[in-house]
């Protein structure tokens, strides 16, 4: 029978993102004792971090029309039928740690940050959407929204590698598609201009960084790598590697890195008016 030590080796080879966060429960537990009982329930006490996540995910959403019980049977069934929900989870963590500077470890985002919580939630009511359960899909968001200020109907596409920051009042349509290694602050809103129906709401290519308070409106494309200013309100397409900022928004200059979302500069580039 392999030790305790063996056993710890082995899951960091197999998965190292879940291994860290074990170990850093363990950490928590002795500089917090009080939170030994969360840590153990919440971390501790699952084999995977899928497992961890179907929990997280029904404890946060449970209400007295829906009990836990049920929820993570739900978030179960979903994560183990899309192995790609958990490798999606996984770059969201490591892109909350890189990028946002009040994370300095994996367990945080999965315990306290609503953002990475709301977008775990969501890719489980997509996968509900995708299978014809709409009604289930559609609650999960009803409480999503309840429980985190963030709506994101069940339909919309996200990418991996996502950090949303803060994530107070994000607001994602219907049919928007949000690429992989996005970065948007809080009350970030990709809806439509009106009441029209059909493919209304933006697409979000790769390695795009989004203000806080930005509004991108419309069936429009934003091309990858590119950086919407806070504040402003994108109504036509952005070429890929642009900055965007005013209202109605404009370019203003170039990008000014490969990768606006990983840098996380939202620092004019030198030049613009």
């Amino acid at each position: 029978m392999p030790t305790p030590r063996e056993r710890r080796a082995e899951l960091t080879a197999i998965d190292p993102a879940w291994s860290r966060i074990r170990d850093e429960a363990q950490a928590a537990i002795e500089d917090e004792p009080l939170l030994g009982g969360m840590m153990q329930l919440s971390v501790l006490h699952h084999d995977t971090l899928e497992r961890a996540l179907s929990y997280r995910i029904s404890v946060k959403l449970v209400s007295g029309e829906m009990s836990e019980q049920i929820l993570r049977e739900i978030a179960d069934e979903a994560i183990t039928a899309d192995p790609a929900i958990g490798q999606a989870a996984r770059a969201d963590l490591v892109a909350t740690q890189e990028r946002d500077p009040a994370c300095e470890r994996f367990l945080e985002p999965l315990l306290y940050f609503k953002g990475f919580q709301a977008l775990q939630a969501h890719r489980v009511a997509h996968w509900l959407w995708a299978e014809g359960r709409r009604d289930m899909a559609q609650f999960l968001q009803a409480r999503v929204s309840e429980v985190f200020g963030v709506d994101i109907h069940p339909a919309a596409v996200m990418g991996r590698g996502i950090m949303i920051d803060h994530a107070h009042s994000i607001v994602i349509g219907e049919t928007a598609r949000v690429g992989d290694n996005v970065s948007m602050l809080h009350s970030v809103t990709l809806g439509g201009t009106g009441k029209e129906d059909g493919d209304r709401h933006p697409k979000i290519g790769d390695g795009v960084l989004i203000g806080a308070g930005a509004k991108v409106l419309g069936n429009i494309q934003v091309g990858q790598c590119s950086r919407i200013a806070a504040g402003s309100v994108v109504l036509q397409d952005v070429e890929p590697r642009k900055t965007v900022a005013g209202i109605p928004a404009r370019v203003v200059g170039e990008s000014g890195c490969p990768t606006p979302s990983l840098s996380m500069d939202h620092l004019f580039p030198a030049g613009s008016d």
